[in-house]
């Protein structure tokens, strides 16, 4: 069965009925997400996150703010060979795996979902169950629903400052260019970034209006981790190198 939103395999809807007697044990394994080479944040993360990583905006429709995790497709250069993740930050996206909403009618409700793929998924007792021994929710997984909310909420408001974005038209397309030391080019395209000229240009009264939203900070922070392409290009060790200023992608 293909990947459904790019970490989940097998997606399905938690119930009592389904899911009384499971359990589920997490940890510091992140393999699961050893072949994806971008996530999207909320803006709430982009100031964290962009210390560790380069953060730039992705979509055809909704544009969203994403890190980048890797220049080849399949690969995340920030997941080790035992599944340990080499960052400070790791983000909500995947913290909150192997949980996910869905939602069939617009967004109008939400539906929790498990992984039923995911390995730490088990019935012997290892971990956190999921209902309680009369069938009632346990507190780990009203923690769960909790966090999953909370994301939502946070995705949403996050969908409103790029259409916001969009509309002050400051997204302009990028790509970078990773040269590798056999001589290859890699070229990373898809995403946007933030226009620096265009910016500057705004009217005082919206750079005010963006800045008392604090999304002028969501921005700059954008803008401050393009530096952080040449530190995530020299992860791939012998393989190659960035290719000019890692702080500046290559125009198209």
């Amino acid at each position: 069965m293909a990947t459904q939103l790019l970490i989940y395999e097998r997606a399905v809807p938690v119930s009592q009925q389904r899911h009384r007697d499971w359990y589920i044990k997490t940890g510091t394994d992140y393999g699961f997400a050893g072949r994806v080479n971008s996530v999207p944040l909320v803006a709430a993360e982009v100031a964290v996150a962009s210390a560790a990583y380069p953060v730039v905006f992705a979509g055809e429709g909704d544009v969203v703010p994403v890190v980048l995790l890797g220049v080849r497709d399949g690969e995340n250069l920030y997941v080790d060979k035992d599944g340990t993740w080499d960052a400070k930050y790791v983000p909500a996206f995947v913290r909150r795996y192997p949980f996910v909403f869905s939602s069939t009618d617009d967004g109008k409700t939400f539906t929790l979902c498990l992984d039923e793929d995911f390995s730490g998924v088990n019935t012997e007792g290892r971990g956190e169950r999921l209902f309680d021994k009369d069938g009632e929710r346990t507190q780990y997984l009203k923690n769960v629903l909790n966090f999953l909310q909370v994301y939502q909420a946070q995705f949403q408001r996050t969908q409103g400052l790029c259409r916001k974005l969009a509309d002050l038209d400051l997204f302009e397309p990028m790509q970078a260019q990773v040269k590798l030391k056999t001589g290859q080019q890699l070229t990373l395209g898809g995403f946007k970034v933030i226009n620096r000229a265009k910016l500057k240009a705004l009217p005082a009264e919206t750079l005010g209006e963006l800045a008392k939203a604090d999304e002028l900070e969501v921005i700059y922070a954008h803008l401050a981790s393009l530096r952080n392409f040449g530190p995530m290009v020299e992860r791939m060790g012998a393989e190659g190198s960035a290719a000019g200023a890692p702080a500046e992608p290559v125009s198209n």
